[in-house]
């Protein structure tokens, strides 16, 4: 394998190309929430919340919390900016009306949708250079590296055993 500087693993400039892909999205994720007053961690718990309300899956301060590995005060926090900025409201719905659910709000889907649609034009217009065949792989190969970070994370996190044989 050329250019392959990890014993058994990925060729390094491949490695960096994900490193620098990652880079890049980070800074337009701070360009778009900074022109809009959204800390990067408000554009990530919309992300996890609309994520959960496409499943039809019920999203609590206490899922967020833990999806974004945050403590409960920093949560309190991030939802009250986000109720305040008017993307999310907090309901009590079904028989126990203690929980706290949240949802998103037809402004945060409008704001979304504004913040991120210079970068969906730019990503489409890059895929037409890729036959359906080709992004089928990508796509694949995008699926398992997100697996992988995933596996990496909860290791370095001393919540799962290390697998380099996982799938």
């Amino acid at each position: 394998m050329p250019n392959a500087a990890m014993p058994g693993g990925p060729p390094q400039p491949l490695v960096r190309l994900l490193q620098e892909f990652t880079l890049e999205a980070n800074r337009y994720v701070d360009s778009a929430g900074g022109r809009n007053d959204m800390h990067r961690t408000d554009l990530n718990a919309l992300a996890v919340i609309m994520r959960h309300s496409a499943k039809d899956e019920v999203i609590t301060p206490g899922t967020l919390r833990k999806e974004l590995n945050l403590s409960s005060p920093a949560t309190t926090a991030l939802i009250d900016r986000l109720c305040n900025s008017g993307h999310v409201v907090r309901e009590r719905q079904g028989q126990d009306r203690r929980q706290v659910q949240l949802r998103m709000t037809d402004k945060a889907y409008r704001d979304g949708s504004a913040m991120f649609l210079p970068l969906a034009r730019h990503m489409g217009a890059a895929m037409t250079g890729f036959t359906p065949q080709e992004l089928e792989t990508v796509t694949r190969f995008m699926n398992a590296m997100i697996d992988a970070t995933v596996r990496a994370g909860l290791e370095a996190a001393g919540k799962a055993p290390s697998s380099d044989t996982e799938n």
